[in-house]
């Protein structure tokens, strides 16, 4: 078969990536050691024998289950289909762009032509605190059009590739990765993964708040950078394979219409700061821009953290088992299919303390989180 697979024991479960799909499952131990067979081409029917003797179950059943799970964890993930593969024979890059955006990143000048407001809308709002005026000189050349209801993203005469209406998210994150590739000078074969969360450091180490929409990170990170913390990284948190580090990545914080009561008496100037509808993700937020000064930062992951804002309640700490912490993890997350990267990220991950965080008292979860990076919990 010839099919790749790494495992990594936890606690006391077993997680099993699978080359072919790029997937992580979470596995009681036999389990696993039933697919290690089935990986070193050992037939379906000896590895049904002997697991039939040892369980005592009828070698028929064993071999029903032994055949589902060869079945959908060892196929190809056929289910990602968002870039719509191109070629420049195929596609005219328009002569005329409405609004072309200059950004300064560190030393990085990056020129971003739109052809339209809505490819604009795209990506702009979160980068717009990077603005600067029109650059003689140029990094890097972004282009962003619309052809045939389709997104298109070109990296100076490079297509990247193309994105249908529905999948539009997918673009904002390959415009988000590239910007991280270029800003750091790392192909994306070098980075481990990004993550679906909010990153604030203490210039020493880093931690990754984490949680479902609406949970709070980006308010915490705010509150947190109001008060001697810095901001490293919001809603895209890039992490590398070879350090296995948290990268900075530029992007704005974005503040949901609820949070301002909370924020305005820190940051009056989102009194006045554009507010921008999501409307198929139902958001209004406005935003507000980091502290970080230095986009080059990258740090150690200190926790991962799942954090809750609830209204009225007591300030609640505690650890998780890490297999609940890596079954939230991991549908947010891109996580790279190349195996060297994969392994990293189960041994990043490994070694990591994981917690939950659920606050109603501000001061309260500041001071957790201090605790957290003096190693005082």
């Amino acid at each position: 078969m010839n099919s790749k697979l790494l495992t990594k024991a936890i606690d006391d479960k077993t997680i099993v990536w699978f080359e072919a799909a790029n997937k992580y499952v979470v596995l009681e131990n036999r389990a696993a050691l039933i697919l290690q067979d089935i990986a070193n081409d050992i037939s379906v029917e000896k590895i049904a024998i002997e697991q039939s003797k040892q369980l005592n179950i009828p070698y028929e059943n064993v071999i029903e289950l032994i055949r589902d799970l060869k079945q959908n964890l060892f196929d190809p993930n056929t289910k990602e289909k968002d870039v719509l593969k191109t070629n420049k024979e195929n596609i005219s890059v328009p002569n005329n762009f409405e609004f072309i955006k200059y950004y300064q990143i560190n030393n990085i000048t990056f020129k971003a032509a739109f052809q339209n407001e809505a490819n604009l809308s795209f990506v702009h709002p979160k980068f717009a605190h990077l603005e600067v005026e029109k650059s003689l000189e140029v990094d890097f050349n972004y282009y962003v059009f619309t052809e045939e209801s389709s997104t298109y993203f070109l990296v100076d005469n490079k297509i990247i590739g193309s994105w249908n209406n529905e999948n539009i998210h997918y673009f904002q994150g390959k415009f988000s990765m590239q910007i991280v590739q270029d800003i750091h000078r790392k192909s994306e074969d070098k980075w481990m993964g990004v993550f679906h969360a909010s990153a604030v450091n203490d210039n020493k180490n880093a931690i990754l708040f984490l949680g479902d929409s609406g949970s709070g990170k980006s308010t915490s990170l705010a509150l947190l950078q109001a008060n001697g913390f810095n901001c490293l990284a919001d809603d895209f948190v890039p992490i590398d394979t070879n350090k296995k580090e948290v990268y900075s990545f530029p992007s704005a914080i974005s503040i949901k219409k609820n949070s301002l009561e909370t924020l305005l008496p820190l940051y009056p100037e989102l009194e006045h700061s554009a507010e921008y509808h999501f409307k198929s993700l139902n958001k209004i937020v406005r935003y507000l821009t980091p502290n970080n000064s230095d986009y080059s930062n990258h740090l150690p992951c200190k926790a991962l953290v799942f954090i809750k804002y609830k209204k009225d309640s007591d300030l609640i700490i505690s650890t998780i088992s890490k297999i609940e912490a890596f079954e939230k993890l991991v549908p947010d997350s891109w996580i790279s299919p190349i195996e060297e990267n994969a392994q990293s990220f189960l041994d990043w991950f490994s070694n990591l303390p994981t917690y939950q965080l659920i606050y109603s008292d501000n001061n309260k979860m500041i001071e957790a989180v201090s605790k957290i990076f003096n190693d005082e919990l």
